[in-house]
């Protein structure tokens, strides 16, 4: 069970890092011509540089806690809000009519709440 709630921190932090990269540092005119960025434009740059910023937390603060051993229960913490990310991701991809992208984030989706409850009940760090 630990390996594979590494597995999928591993795989969520990945996710979070390209999100949060490709939001921050590509122009948002960009992102909206791209497949499952077009909701950007409809959204203000600040909005989505922002998001931006908060995946690049959450993909630190999905391993960084465990591996360097300060304040583990970020972890689950992280991935916690991650889940409520996701919700706002398919809630907005939905309204737009992008159930492949739905879908996508219902797998995140998926892959959060396994760690969130894998992290705070029988794998918790602090037992």
């Amino acid at each position: 069970m630990h390996l594979a709630l590494w597995i999928a921190t591993g795989f969520l932090a990945v996710v979070a890092l390209a999100g949060g990269v490709s939001k921050t540092f590509i122009p948002k005119e960009k992102l909206a011509v791209t497949p499952g960025g077009t909701w950007t434009g409809d959204s203000s740059v600040g909005f989505v540089k922002t998001l931006g910023g908060l995946e690049l937390l959450a993909a630190a603060g999905l391993i960084l806690p465990a591996v360097l051993d300060i304040a583990p229960v970020m972890v689950p913490v992280t991935s916690l809000c991650w889940v409520l990310l996701m919700v706002g991701a398919m809630i907005t991809h939905g309204r737009r009519g992008e159930s492949k992208f739905v879908a996508l984030n219902l797998i995140y989706f998926a892959v959060a709440v396994f760690i969130t409850w894998g992290r705070f009940g029988p794998e918790s760090f602090t037992g």
